[in-house]
């Protein structure tokens, strides 16, 4: 059952989201308990600059300690993009230590990766680069059907540099990520849906909005402490060897018989009604 109340720690999102200029964040406005997360930088397609990347952090920071359900991550729709890269024009004069000193962990897609609310990526136009990184740090990515998706930094003499080369295999396999890694060619949606790097391709704005806040819903109404878990077991699925894997799985479904959202739904089950979660 999704929540009738205000969302604890919205306040504080919107505090974050008012010292930011170029991040946006709105709880509740579509679906109550889902925090939309919209970066807003239309002069530049939305390129992740210094500032982008910080306003995202601290905003996601804010989301990580609220109790918002689920999260939408998109860029301004004004810009007709995602993510359209990183802002190259910082790189020119950056040298090897002060690149060193900027990939220190956490990144801001080790920060959308890390998030205990499961995140979807509205991909409403283009997702490049460090675009596309980021949309790889989502847990499902959909589409519009204009986007076009992929990982062009070879064409500078560089190569992905925010978990690209490490999170793409492991959602489209090896051979595909080196075929686009390493040619920098662009796909469109229907050609990332086909390989696995999107989940859903829409035709319009409205189909778009219609899926991913029909999907945010649909885990809105689940408990928060098992959508939680779940999130972190499957995201071990790529991280540990199968026999770990299994073994780590097995641990977080026993944790859930010792919370009382565990009870609740049971008992929901046989009174045929919905439960009531608290996240307990």
């Amino acid at each position: 059952m999704l929540p009738d109340d205000p969302v604890d720690g919205a306040e504080d999102i919107d505090a974050a989201a008012e010292d930011c200029d170029l991040v946006h964040a709105s709880v509740g406005d579509r679906v109550p308990g889902v925090a939309t997360v919209t970066i807003d930088r239309p002069d530049a397609r939305n390129a992740l600059n210094a500032q982008v990347r910080r306003e995202l952090k601290d905003i996601a920071a804010a989301v990580a300690e609220s109790d918002v359900r689920v999260v939408v991550l998109t860029g301004a729709d004004e810009a007709k993009a995602f993510v359209a890269g990183a802002d190259v024009g910082e790189f020119r004069d950056r040298s090897a230590l002060e690149q060193r000193e900027i990939s220190k962990r956490p990144r801001v897609y080790e920060v959308i990766d890390d998030l205990p609310q499961p995140v979807i990526g509205r991909l409403n136009g283009h997702a490049l680069g460090g675009g596309c990184e980021l949309a790889q740090a989502c847990d499902v990515r959909i589409a519009h059907k204009r986007a076009k998706i992929g990982q062009p930094e070879i064409n500078l003499g560089i190569m992905p540099g925010g978990g690209g080369t490490q999170r793409l295999p492991r959602l489209v396999g090896e051979g595909q990520a080196m075929r686009l890694i390493l040619s920098g060619d662009l796909i469109d949606a229907a050609e990332a849906r086909e390989i696995g790097l999107v989940d859903i391709v829409c035709g319009d704005a409205e189909e778009l909005d219609e899926e991913v806040y029909g999907l945010a819903e649909s885990m809105a109404e689940q408990s928060p402490v098992a959508l939680e878990l779940a999130k972190t077991a499957v995201k071990a699925a790529s991280r540990t060897d199968l026999e770990q894997g299994i073994e780590y799985e097995a641990e977080l479904f026993a944790q859930l018989f010792g919370t009382a959202d565990k009870n609740e739904g049971i008992d929901a089950f046989f009174e045929d009604r919905e439960p009531e979660w608290t996240g307990e």
